[in-house]
């Protein structure tokens, strides 16, 4: 028979190996710990579950039933198999007690992969137990800059970053900004697992869209969501009092589902919301999907809020300086405002995006294609 030429040769070798891959299970150790990384992970557990062997480490980081729970069981996901039970703290504390649990469970369970999502400290403890074990990282939304060395987040993507083994990136700017930092190895754009996770929502929804907004007393496009969270935002009383200021003069329903950083903020402080400002505890995924379809302008410092309120065509403005997301801020579709409450006010009152909104973020198929890259690159 005749030798195939070597091109053939190396192809058919490529070919097989991965076929004799698929035949093989991957055993993945999945890290998360806040509210934006159970959305992230719902969508890429349930297709990697499919052929491969996950185990879900839950640091904790969120952990009362409002953070947490609740988000489990609107997402359709299991309890994780590992609860680590952090709690809050001090980031050095935080994150110490973090990789100390990880790294037990690295140690027993000598997994192929660990994946991790984001920009949390549960991000960076991840990154970092598994590299110091040589165990191979794959980072969901890698290369987001904010260029803000201030904020805790960017400082943990950017060493999330420079430890992993697979870049998965949401989009062009983030491919760009690693190159920048000399990283250009098993880099991929495959777009936003969120947005998989948000369509998800809507098709499974059912009547909570309405239900939601009978309960909170406001008609659609009738009021104004907004939502702060950030330590840049909540724990600097200057910024914050801005904020406030802006949310009170504004002349229409704000609905202000309320994080604990923020609730504590303003119990200790002298912060007195006007009646227009409804605060609600916490909600569940799909309630927030439903507020934010329905609200007509979004106020947030949050990333993930700025992504959905593209996709869902909702105005934003983001209560920043800067943003990771910049592609929405060139599409027309948001602003941003940072905490003074002269710039909130006059982009509630006149910001009106453009009638076309480019797609951004991929498509529906993110996970497989996660899923495929984790496969192939290991091989």
């Amino acid at each position: 028979m005749p030798k195939l030429p070597l091109s053939l040769r190396k192809r058919r070798r490529r070919i097989a190996l991965s076929a004799n891959l698929f035949l093989e299970r991957l055993k993945v150790v999945t890290i998360v710990g806040a509210r934006p990384q159970f959305v992230k992970a719902s969508g890429l557990s349930r297709e990697l579950r499919k052929m491969h062997q996950e185990i879900l480490v839950h640091t904790g980081q969120h952990y009362d039933h409002s953070m947490s729970g609740v988000f489990f069981e609107d997402l359709g996901m299991a309890p994780a198999e590992v609860n680590l039970a952090v709690g809050s703290g001090a980031h050095g504390a935080q994150t110490a007690a973090m990789l100390k649990g990880i790294e037990d469970v690295l140690l027993t369970e000598k997994p192929d992969w660990v994946l991790v999502y984001g920009d949390t400290n549960s991000t960076l403890a991840g990154a970092l137990a598994a590299s110091k074990l040589h165990v191979p990282v794959a980072h969901v939304e890698a290369g987001l800059r904010s260029y803000n060395r201030r904020m805790p987040e960017e400082i943990n993507r950017v060493i999330t970053d420079h430890l992993s083994n697979l870049l998965l990136c949401p989009g062009e700017t983030a491919t760009r900004n690693l190159s920048l930092e000399g990283i250009s190895k098993n880099v991929h754009v495959i777009g936003d697992i969120m947005l998989a996770v948000l369509e998800w929502a809507k098709q499974h929804a059912g009547s909570r869209f309405l239900t939601v907004l009978d309960s909170l007393g406001v008609k659609e496009k009738k009021y104004v969501l907004a939502t702060i969270h950030r330590s840049e935002n909540t724990y600097d009383p200057e910024r914050f009092s801005e904020i406030v200021k802006a949310l009170n003069s504004i002349n229409e329903t704000v609905i202000f589902p309320i994080h604990p950083r923020a609730r504590k903020v303003i119990s200790a402080g002298n912060y007195a919301l006007k009646p227009h400002v409804h605060l609600v505890e916490p909600l569940g995924y799909i309630e927030m999907v439903a507020l934010t379809a329905s609200a007509r302008l979004v106020l947030t410092d949050s990333g993930g809020l700025q992504k959905e309120a593209y996709w869902l065509a909702v105005p934003c403005v983001t209560l920043r300086e800067e943003t990771e997301w910049v592609e929405t801020v060139q599409a027309g579709w948001n602003v941003l405002a940072g905490s003074s409450s002269e710039k909130i006010l006059a982009a509630v009152r006149s910001f009106a995006p453009p009638s076309s909104r480019p797609p951004l973020y991929g498509d529906a198929q993110v996970a497989a294609k996660c899923v495929e890259l984790m496969e192939s690159v290991l091989a």
